[in-house]
């Protein structure tokens, strides 16, 4: 059971996380700031209702005969437990009562001489105090939006640099991983301030120069030992040229032929991975070369020349891919083997198997055969020769399966030549075009 997963990037997930504290922070100023203003507004009110019952006591004491005046009165049923609990004891106080809608109710009381209560009962009204409340709540709401909208801009920046960066570093990566080993990463990266993709890029830098170290090391090894074996296994087919005819010679000379041919191929691919090869070009009329190579290299092969194209390569490097694809064909797959050329691009199919998944997922690897998906045979190294002299002639050579219709199992290997429209000098380089504005554009 596939579980879900959300995938965003760096940069929205830091302005959420920073719009998100925002808010908390907002929320949580603007509401200790609207309560210790409501508590100051009640606390003004309640000593404005103990002010005005205190001359309402003045003029009560001093009238005759005494009546309450200015709004008080004397021992009011109404009056709130609480209150009538302090007057009990002697001992003035005022209550504020919450009312569940409008403006709560401040009440204030005195005890008279004679054990009569006098107290005084109002509605704090929409006063400028109210009107200062409102205009602070307007005001909180207003700064906690801004901050809110403040924050989420300011992790789009941050994030959006981070990302970039991020991002540059996953391109330079995927750069190497592709072969180009002339890539930093730290170089990809940039920008002034140093931080943790700064460590990452330097880490994946030194892996970098170790696997090239390693690989280097092991090429010179590869190289080194097909070297040193190419003289004995020369005296080895030499010697078997000179024993008597027999079917025990005929497979000494047979596996003497086929070391050989292993030591030359393996010399070959050190000599692609250490990209000193260069293309000798020469203009050939793709269609009728690949029909003339195809006929001595596989004669039961179908050719078919959909539409001619002159093309600048190396035909001895184009010969070599043709003869390893359609060799690789005949050992691994089955018949009918067609070449198709059209315009730049040769498809070379046969109706086996099949590549394996890791091939086409991975590419040509040397000592791979794939075997549970092709016959075994073989050390892998054809496919990855043929790749390498395609990077030489600045080619590029693609796998896949082919299905035939209403079939669920492969129907065929397809390998694709696509050549390039300008191929790459015996320099490297790519040719110098003019253009028609007189300007000169690298190709």
């Amino acid at each position: 059971m596939r579980r879900l997963v959300l995938r965003t990037g760096v940069r929205w997930k830091i302005s959420i996380a920073i719009a998100a504290v925002g808010a908390l922070i907002a929320i949580a100023l603007s509401l200790v700031v609207h309560n210790a203003a409501r508590v100051s507004m009640l606390d003004n009110a309640r000593e404005v209702q103990m002010e005005r019952l205190r001359f309402a006591q003045r003029l009560y004491e001093a009238s005759k005969p005494r009546e309450p005046k200015f709004g008080a009165k004397l021992n009011d049923p109404g009056l709130p437990g609480e209150l009538d609990k302090l007057m009990r004891e002697n001992r003035r106080g005022t209550y504020v009562r919450e009312t569940p809608k409008g403006a709560p109710d401040v009440w204030a009381a005195v005890p008279l001489g004679n054990g009569d209560v006098l107290s005084m009962h109002s509605r704090i009204v929409a006063d400028g105090s109210t009107q200062i409340m409102q205009d602070l709540d307007q005001a909180l709401v207003v700064g906690s939006v801004s901050v809110v909208f403040g924050g989420c801009a300011l992790g789009v920046l941050i994030g959006g640099q981070l990302s970039r960066r991020l991002r540059n570093a996953a391109a330079a990566a995927g750069k190497v991983a592709q072969g180009n080993t002339g890539v930093r990463v730290g170089d990809a990266v940039g920008g002034v301030v140093r931080d943790e993709t700064d460590e990452l890029a330097r880490a994946v830098d030194a892996l970098t120069d170790a696997l090239n170290e390693r690989i280097e090391a092991e090429r010179r090894v590869t190289a080194d030992i097909a070297h040193e074996l190419r003289t004995p296994v020369t005296g080895l087919l030499t010697a078997a040229e000179l024993l008597p005819p027999g079917r025990p010679t005929e497979l000494v000379r047979d596996r003497a032929q086929a070391m050989r041919t292993l030591v030359e191929d393996v010399l070959e691919v050190a000599r692609l991975d250490s990209a000193s090869e260069r293309a000798e070009l020469q203009e050939i009329a793709l269609g009728e070369f690949v029909s003339r190579r195809v006929t001595v290299l596989a004669p039961e092969a179908e050719v078919r020349v959909v539409h001619e194209s002159w093309v600048s390569t190396d035909p001895r490097r184009l010969e070599r891919i043709l003869g390893n694809l359609l060799a690789n064909a005949a050992k691994h797959g089955k018949p009918p083997v067609e070449v198709t050329v059209e315009g730049r691009v040769v498809r070379v199919r046969d109706h086996g198997p099949g590549f394996p998944e890791a091939l086409l997922r991975e590419g040509p690897s040397r000592f791979r055969t794939g075997a549970y998906d092709r016959a075994g045979h073989g050390h892998g190294l054809g496919l990855t020769i043929a790749a390498g002299q395609a990077r030489v002639l600045g080619a590029r050579l693609t796998f896949r399966n082919a299905a035939p219709e209403g079939a669920l199992e492969p129907g065929g290997a397809i390998a694709v030549l696509w050549l390039p429209e300008h191929a790459p000098t015996t320099t490297g380089s790519f040719p110098v075009l003019r253009l028609p504005e007189g300007r000169e554009q690298k190709k």
